[in-house]
């Protein structure tokens, strides 16, 4: 039997129900990432924490730039 593809938020919800009464749970692997906002690192943790049940953001999260470096391209 084939599985009906889901092409949107809308078809997931008809097909699996909402998620108002979704309560995440911090566990042992529930930790803090330094990783910069907008990162690959960082949206993989968040991805991460939803697949697993988890709260999406951390207190200890990394709330800032400071201390990073990045690569400067000269103007053309």
């Amino acid at each position: 039997m084939q599985q009906q593809k889901i092409n949107n938020v809308f078809e997931a919800i008809l097909k699996y129900g909402h998620d108002e009464d979704f309560s995440p749970t911090e566990s042992v692997e529930f930790e803090a990432t330094d990783a910069p906002a907008g990162s690959a690192e960082k949206i993989e943790m968040l991805r991460l924490r939803v697949e697993k049940g988890m709260p999406l953001w951390h207190t200890d999260d990394r709330a800032d730039y400071s201390g990073l470096t990045g690569a400067v391209r000269p103007r053309e």
